[in-house]
């Protein structure tokens, strides 16, 4: 039995879970908000109990020694030589790193040196991965990239219609995201079905405060929403998803703006808080839209309009669609949104049992339906220590 940390750090969190492997049993589970923030609030749940503590936390590496000290606080492991091996889920791995690996230094600089690509995240995940290594060094540590599961993305699907110089230069090319989510959720799709997954064609939403749509095909991504950035395909929390890239320069040129306040805003002001003029947080929009809201009501529509526009095209592609999975926060939690998106796409024979969908079963169409409409709850740590067990059981590190 071997216990396994899997790491996920964001820009201004670390979410964290230990599993006793192989039985995928969680000793341990939590979450790290507000780091580098006033009232930083620490979060741990184990056995029968809860932790919630505020604290100041300055950064992500005062994060872990905060995190490994209450693990010993509570009694949760005794020494830290009991932990085996710490995944870390990064971003962002370019096109130098297809599947999971084991850290080394030319790793870490692999990823420093596509940090550009993804800046709110690839920085907290390198801190994460130096942090840990420092503070356990005779753990192994695994980074598990978001953007692996893509790889298999046929080059016309990845490509953009620029010079070709760019990406054979550059590798200015489609990357996609949430690959980790899309992959564990289209294999436990297939448990519930009681099917191949190399026999399914699957359209997987990952719908959060970031959002993407993913075509799975023998078990293979062949195509996301998502692009050389997490910025592109769907509008999101505050990011404003694919647009008319001309324009960027007319609000530079035409309207004053500078290049890095446009950035700032299409990362940080656009999407259903831009929209909506509420919030980005999808259960405020859903309030406001049932009390009246008619920006809200818009968001919605819009939101609902470019998934079910991805849908549309990815069935087409792979010439049907066997299973519509629903994940992630928004995903997971709201029958509105499901039931939003369901009801634009009965010309694929997508149908949504009201009384299923709003009491959250695992399949929500109505039965004997050739499209099966599914809520399958993501569980990115898991895969994380699965990929970490890979490595810890080989003799040599």
């Amino acid at each position: 039995m071997q216990k396994i940390m899997a790491i996920n750090a964001g820009s201004s969190s670390l979410k964290f879970q230990i599993f006793e492997m192989p039985g995928e049993e969680v000793l341990v589970k939590g979450l790290i908000e507000r780091i580098g923030l006033p009232g930083a609030i620490f979060n741990m749940s184990f056995q029968n109990e809860k932790v919630k503590e505020v604290c100041k936390i300055n950064n992500h590496a005062e994060a872990v020694e905060t995190l490994l000290e209450q693990l010993k606080a509570h009694q949760v492991i005794n020494d830290l030589s009991e932990i085996a091996g710490v995944g870390h889920r990064v971003a962002h791995g370019g096109e130098d790193f297809v599947k999971s690996c084991v850290v080394t230094e030319e790793v870490v600089q692999g990823i420093e040196a596509v940090t550009s690509l993804a800046p709110l995240h690839n920085p907290a995940n390198i801190i994460g991965i130096k942090t840990f290594r420092e503070l356990l060094p005779e753990a192994i540590s695994v980074a598990v990239f978001d953007t692996a599961f893509h790889q298999t993305i046929p080059e016309e699907n990845f490509l953009y219609a620029l010079p070709y110089e760019l990406y054979e230069k550059h590798h200015i090319r489609k990357y996609g995201f949430h690959g980790t989510s899309h992959q564990y959720v289209a294999g436990k799709a297939a448990e519930v079905l009681g099917k191949p997954l190399e026999k399914l064609k699957i359209i997987s939403c990952h719908l959060g405060n970031g959002a993407s749509v993913c075509a799975i095909e023998d078990g293979k991504s062949v195509n996301t929403s998502m692009g050389f950035t997490p910025n592109a395909g769907l509008m999101m929390g505050t990011r404003s998803g694919t647009i008319d890239a001309t324009i960027i320069p007319y609000l530079v040129d035409e309207l004053g703006y500078s290049l890095d306040e446009v950035v700032q805003m299409m990362s940080s002001e656009s999407g259903v808080l831009g929209v909506s003029g509420i919030s980005s947080d999808f259960r405020d929009i859903e309030v406001a839209a049932e009390g009246g809201n008619t920006r809200a009501q818009l968001t919605l529509r819009m939101f609902t309009g470019q998934i079910c526009n991805y849908i549309g095209a990815y069935a087409s592609a792979m010439n049907g669609c066997d299973a519509l999975l629903f994940t992630a926060g928004v995903g997971e939690n709201s029958p509105l949104i499901r039931k939003m998106v369901t009801e634009q796409l009965s010309y694929l024979g997508v149908t949504c049992d009201v009384t299923k969908n709003n009491a959250g079963d695992m399949i929500i169409s109505e039965n004997d339906q050739a499209v099966k409409v599914c809520i399958i709850p993501t569980n990115e740590e898991l895969m994380i220590a699965r990929d970490v067990e890979k490595y810890a059981k080989q003799p040599t590190r």
